[in-house]
């Protein structure tokens, strides 16, 4: 299916979270919320990737990238 357009949302795990725990989750809540929002403007969800990068020189901190279409 052709789009367009697109959006990227990302939606990262919280860093003191990282620091204190040495992992945290990725907030579900909020990205609920943000993807029941674009659905409600017409978006729909086209590719999504997690991905895991450095924090701080020590953590390992990750986050989702959501690729949205209409």
């Amino acid at each position: 299916m052709a789009y367009k357009e697109y959006k990227v949302l990302y939606v990262a795990e919280g860093g003191l979270g990282t620091i204190f725990l040495g992992a945290s989750g990725i907030p579900i809540k909020k990205m609920e919320m943000a993807l029941n929002k674009e659905a409600a403007d017409g978006w729909n969800v086209v590719f999504q990737i997690v991905e895991q990068k450095r924090y701080m020189l020590f953590w390992k901190r990750e986050a989702i990238i959501i690729t949205l279409g209409r």
